[in-house]
């Protein structure tokens, strides 16, 4: 019993090491890849709020500012902002005329995969300098990560 403590212990303290290395290094790489989105002509908010819109579909205004953990109002905005640039369109709810729904465009779908594949660009022109079994070690480590966040409730 007491080799399962130390090992359950052991197995905790290298979660936390690794947790706070994913952590650190996903903030800084967000930060450097964040610095291709001033290509796409539009805000950090407006990109993040159309995200939600293209991959995880059409969403009521409510819903996507929890999405994006802003208060209605300032999702308000944001919304205002993408339907000027027609990179969304807002259509009453069939159910509640009180209600709008928030899709994305084809322009709006266009503009974030543009944006996407910038980025993916940019990471992999870096991610070259790599070994082979670095790159295969990044890999499992990302198809790991994918399945942890899979499973994230």
């Amino acid at each position: 019993m007491a080799k399962v403590k130390q090992e359950s212990a052991e197995l905790r303290k290298q979660a936390l090491r690794t947790a706070d290395q994913l952590h650190s290094a996903a903030i800084h790489l967000l930060r450097r890849l964040r610095r291709q989105d001033s290509a796409s002509s539009i805000g950090p908010a407006q990109l993040s709020a159309l995200s939600v819109l293209v991959f995880a579909g059409p969403r009521t205004l409510g819903k996507l500012a929890a999405a994006e953990q802003v208060k209605p109002p300032t999702m308000s905005r944001i919304v205002a902002g993408l339907e000027r640039s027609r990179l969304i369109e807002v259509s009453c709810d069939p159910k509640d005329a009180r209600r709008v729904q928030i899709r994305a465009t084809a322009k709006g779908a266009r503009l974030l995969q543009r944006g996407r594949q910038r980025r993916i660009e940019y990471l992999a022109m870096h991610l070259e300098s790599l070994t082979s079994d670095e790159l295969a070690q990044l890999s499992t480590a990302a198809a790991s990560l994918e399945r942890v966040l899979r499973n994230w409730t």
